[in-house]
């Protein structure tokens, strides 16, 4: 049985593709790309938005919940 090195962990996921995934979305965020595409992914109408809600209610209908360090008094326009 042959063993990985090191440096090509898996299972979680590796560590060069952790850096590249930091790497991409620090540069997204710094590149002043972030509010139009934030503008663009918004519901284009009210019908695409009642969907975007129940989507997301069906989803949280499966969840355990919150984890203890999320706060109960969080906003949409929290960042976290």
């Amino acid at each position: 049985m042959s063993q990985l090195p090191e440096d090509k962990v898996q299972g979680e996921g590796d560590y060069n593709a952790g850096r590249r995934y930091d790497k991409a979305t620090r540069e997204f965020a710094e590149s002043g790309k972030v509010e139009p595409a934030a503008h663009d992914a918004a519901p284009a109408n009210q019908a695409e938005a009642d969907e975007l809600k129940k989507a997301e209610d069906i989803g949280k209908s499966h969840s355990k919940g919150e984890g203890s360090m999320v706060s109960d008094k969080r906003t949409a326009g929290d960042q976290r």
